[in-house]
């Protein structure tokens, strides 16, 4: 095994968007998209997750707001890591469809090579620190996978300014602006387990 067990315990900054999309997305047997009217509503963020973290690396997903009965989660739909661990992992503990890509961080500016790049602008920081509370459903050994994801973190509104590349794996984002975007700041993360 090239990767830590579950849980992992990750620390870091993320900057989230979020959009809304017409399209058909392929998700998990036993959800459905959420639409409103038309539009599914997706999460892309860029993750830095960081020192203190089971692993350490850089990462950008799109997900997919899907509904068990009455449960909303996420399902991750696109993600790409700078770690090889972080990949194998992401796939056989939850069938996180994680593949590599090469990442560059400056400042505000963020790179995906081949995929998107983004300027994240910072605005008000919200006082305190939050719970956030969630799970992820993916397909794992041909069955639904649901894990959990525990968090609290520092929460701070702002903009990210995103430049997808057409015809990469976020093309349908392409020339598209978010409807709105946040940052968590600072987070503590159980993932799994």
């Amino acid at each position: 095994m090239t990767y830590p067990p579950e849980p992992w315990a990750l620390r870091g900054d993320l900057h989230l968007s979020v959009w809304f999309v017409r399209g058909r997305f392929d998700v998990p047997e036993g959800v459905s998209v959420v639409r409103v009217g038309p539009f599914a509503v997706v999460g892309t963020a860029w993750v830095d997750y960081q020192e203190g973290s089971v692993l350490t690396y850089r990462e950008l997903m799109a997900a997919v707001l899907v509904r068990k009965g009455l449960r909303l989660l996420p399902t991750i739909t696109g993600i790409w890591v700078d770690s090889p661990e972080s990949r194998d992992g992401g796939r056989a503990l939850w069938g996180i469809p994680k593949d590599l890509a090469e990442f560059s961080v400056a400042g505000p500016e963020w790179t995906a090579e081949g995929i998107a790049r983004a300027r994240v602008v910072p605005g008000a920081r919200l006082p305190g620190r939050l719970p956030v509370g969630f799970s992820v459903a993916q397909t794992l050994a041909g069955a639904l996978k649901v894990s959990r994801v525990r968090s609290t973190t520092g929460l701070r509104l702002g903009r990210v300014d995103w430049d997808v590349r057409a015809d990469g794996p976020l093309g349908f984002l392409a020339g598209r602006s978010p409807a709105f975007s946040a940052s968590m700041t600072g987070f503590d993360m159980r993932f799994g387990g």
